[in-house]
């Protein structure tokens, strides 16, 4: 049988793909190595955090699943960051391991245009420059317009544990042998990467007095902007707060050189912005302490997690480790942390639709691309889903820009800068974070996702009508002004907030920090959904900084507008610095914005290179 499109790999990645190109009328097949490792959480099953939940929100408004998924199978799930600005707000859920994948493997099989077939594909079948399909480990070809490749860290995995080495995936599965060997002789640039897991402990023999509790929110939330809370916060499950000791510290340092990575039995290079346990005690030796917290990994069986205890050290030191902890010094361990080296490609050689620019038909979404975490993975998927689908049926290829989604920084990220590292999203990276934000992610993007075809029409309306309704409170806001009349002053007054001198808007007083949109009731009924109240009292607090953001991402996107020809040969720019000619002839940027984004890129070299555009009358 031919399909328009196959996805290899089930993760996370694979299965926004898979959904993404079968929603959009393309016959898809998904190809993993185990249908019930499908959607899998092979470390911890958490979904969302800071900036990650963003991502989760983004994919829910271009019609994706991660966030519908894990509304239906959360235990706990926390706001995080509520104390700080907007920008930096987050949902992250602890979502059960077993309900998860099954919630995600049932949508996959209901899905019309959707196949599913258990194997490993080992290598592609290319004609000239363009990929045909792909070639199973039997041998048998199985014909395709356009290929994904999600194979998450299954490419010649190994798993580390002091200087124990085994040739396996996650959970013991069997790796993909070849097909990086056959990527490489394609002429892509493969990089060995690593990340890894802790312990996981038997809830039973843990001492809970000797930590600290760490509940649920109080009140529900959704990931999905469409769905009504499918839990009480009184069912939620709890996790459980803990620290190292200097014991913890002293057992690890003793046996640094058994560690896979201090003892030189790793390759592959680990997340800066996750490192195990051995690597923090190691590089912030001031620190008395980390923190770990004790995380349930479902309501079905016994499993702790310890998040932030992963480690490559001999099962033998990881009983000491465990056991120098407060709370689990007599914990049974049901299974040991390691660490996975696994292989990537260099993401410059993508394009920013996630195709190749080696291969053409040929994308790649995941951790495949040098990424770590569920989130970014599925964001990527999705965005791959949807441009091999775009790309098959002769479409503009759909690109987010990085002042309208964390995907899109994501993505720019990748193919413009590289990692030499698992890159992980952080709000850190985005600098129009407070455009960004958890609460406006369906008005940044859902319109997108109806003209792709994702939304549907009953969801994108009840979208418009969440428009309407704050466009109008904001109007009534605008339109009720107030006087300085005693009774009003009286009420200021009782909030701690100036009295009135002259006659002001509701709308104006609201941007008083101390005000809120609650005290405005004492003036007009305001009866909405708490996600109209919160928008509009965002929209207006925040108005002068968003407006100043709004003019930075617009001096960016003149730059956007300004395209370099596929066609340039950059050695025919005089005076360009040998290293801008080397980098820019390497990514291949396709606008002025995404050139000066490339490291090694200065300003100097955009000067240069601008004014050869115009005096060749390319721009």
């Amino acid at each position: 049988m031919k399909y328009d499109i196959i996805v290899v790999g089930g993760g996370h990645a694979g299965c926004e793909a898979s959904l993404a190109a079968a929603r959009l009328g393309n016959k898809t097949l998904l190809i993993t190595g185990n249908i019930e490792n499908i959607a899998d959480m092979p470390c911890n099953p958490s979904i969302g955090g800071p900036a990650k939940g963003i991502i989760v929100r983004e994919i829910d408004a271009l019609g994706g699943e991660m966030a519908n998924n894990i509304d239906h199978s959360c235990i706990q799930v926390k706001m995080l960051n509520t104390k700080k600005g907007p920008a930096v707000r987050a949902l992250r859920a602890q979502g059960d391991k077993v309900t998860y994948p099954k919630v995600m493997l049932e949508t996959l099989n209901n899905q019309e245009n959707l196949d599913i077939k258990e194997s490993l594909v080992e290598d592609l079948d290319i004609e000239g420059h363009t990929v045909k399909g792909v070639i199973l480990e039997t041998g048998e070809k199985i014909v395709a317009t356009a290929v994904i490749l999600t194979t998450g860290t299954y490419l010649k995995s190994v798993i580390l544990k002091g200087n124990q080495k085994t040739t396996s995936g996650p959970h013991g599965e069997r790796p993909s042998k070849f097909l990086s060997d056959r990527l490489k002789e394609y002429g892509f640039t493969i990089q060995r990467l690593k990340t890894g897991t802790p312990q996981r402990i038997d809830k039973n023999t843990i001492d809970y007095t000797k930590t600290n509790l760490e509940p649920g929110d109080n009140i529900t939330h959704t990931f999905s902007f469409d769905n009504e809370p499918l839990y009480k916060p009184e069912d939620q499950v709890p996790c459980h707060l803990i620290y190292t000791t200097p014991k913890t510290h002293q057992i690890i340092m003793e046996n640094l050189e058994k560690s896979s990575m201090y003892g030189g039995y790793a390759e592959g290079i680990g997340p800066r912005y996750c490192p195990s346990i051995e690597d923090k005690v190691v590089r912030f030796q001031d620190k008395e302490r980390h923190q770990l917290f004790l995380e349930p990994e479902s309501i079905y069986y016994d499993d702790i997690y310890i998040q932030g205890f992963s480690t490559s050290m001999p099962e033998e030191i990881q009983d000491l480790m465990v056991h120098s902890l407060p709370g689990p010094e007599n914990a049974k361990i049901l299974k040991y942390g390691y660490a996975i080296e696994y292989d990537a490609i260099d993401p410059q050689q993508l394009k920013q639709s996630l195709e190749t620019k080696i291969i053409e038909n040929l994308f790649t979404a995941g951790q495949i691309n040098g990424t770590s975490g569920y989130e970014e993975a599925a964001g990527q998927g999705l965005i791959a889903g949807i441009n091999a689908s775009r790309k098959i049926h002769n479409q503009e290829p759909f690109i987010l820009k990085r002042n309208e989604a964390y995907i899109g920084v994501l993505i720019d990220d990748l193919v413009t800068k590289g990692t030499k590292e698992p890159y992980r999203m952080l709000t850190s990276r985005a600098e129009y974070r407070l455009l960004l934000r958890h609460d406006n992610a369906d008005i940044r993007l859902k319109k997108y996702g109806y003209e792709i075809g994702l939304i549907q029409e009953e969801r994108y309306q009840k979208f418009q009508t969440k428009l309407s309704k704050i466009k109008e409170l904001k109007e009534r806001l605008k339109n009720t002004k107030i006087t300085p009349i005693k009774d009003n002053n009286n009420y200021l007054e009782s909030i701690n907030s100036s009295k009135l001198l002259d006659s002001i808007s509701l709308y104006d007083l609201l941007k008083r920090p101390e005000i809120t949109i609650e005290n405005l009731k004492h003036w007009i009924g305001i009866i909405d959904s708490e996600e109209v109240i919160e928008q509009v009292e965002i929209q207006v607090k925040y108005e002068g900084y968003i407006k100043k953001a709004n003019r930075e991402a617009e001096k960016m996107m003149d730059l956007e507008k300004i395209k370099i020809p596929e066609d340039i040969d950059y050695n025919n720019v005089h005076n360009l610095a040998s290293e801008a000619i080397q980098k820019l002839s390497m990514i291949k940027p396709t606008t002025i914005a995404q050139a000066s984004r490339i490291s090694g890129v200065n300003p100097a070299d955009i000067s240069i290179l601008m004014i050869y555009l115009k005096k060749e009358k390319r721009i």
